[in-house]
């Protein structure tokens, strides 16, 4: 898969703006509801070379996960989940980029607790657009879904009539407002 010219993105190097971006995550939770988190502390860098192939590489750290009970927080960044002391890191780096119009596939290498899986994300692209302040703007959002036991985040307890307290698979959601750097 390689990028196809139906959405140009110009040549330069995109950050996110990290106000108007965000990385999510929901899975089913006891079976009957869909538990959210995010993390507050990522960057993602969108580089476009002469050869018009885009490259997305995102970084999170993986101690910034917030979820709305602090003692929850705390088990995710346990070794039952993330181990945030021994993999303090998430990271993707894209390997293939293609757009049709506004729909976008990013096919890449997702790594979180020293693991590697391959994993394609499927949204949109949006601009680029320039902003009253005379930045140069990209909007990405991302969707995937992966099997978080395929890295390590094996933790789970059995349901009393049937069924398991954590889903296996994860949605990831990431929504990236990307300005041009000079």
């Amino acid at each position: 898969m390689s990028a196809t010219a139906t959405t140009a993105i110009p040549v330069g190097t995109y950050k996110d703006d990290g106000v108007h971006s965000s990385a999510t995550f929901a899975v089913k939770h006891m079976v009957v509801s869909t538990f959210r988190g995010r993390f507050e502390d990522f960057n993602a860098t969108l580089s476009v070379g002469d050869d018009g192939e885009p490259r997305l590489v995102g970084i999170v750290n993986a101690d910034s996960i917030v979820v709305k009970d602090p003692n929850l927080a705390g088990h995710l960044k346990s070794p039952d989940f993330f181990d945030t002391e021994q993999y303090p890191e998430i990271r993707f780096e894209s390997v293939a980029f293609a757009t049709d119009g506004d729909r976008l596939t990013v096919e890449g290498d997702l790594t979180i607790k020293g693991r590697t899986e391959r994993v394609t994300g499927t949204g949109t692209i949006t601009g680029p657009a320039e902003d009253p302040y005379g930045n140069q703007k990209l909007g990405l959002a991302l969707e995937t879904i992966v099997d978080r036991t395929k890295f390590g985040l094996e933790w789970n307890a059995e349901m009393p009539k049937g069924g398991r307290v954590l889903a296996d698979d994860v949605k990831l959601i990431v929504e990236l407002e990307l300005v041009k750097q000079a």
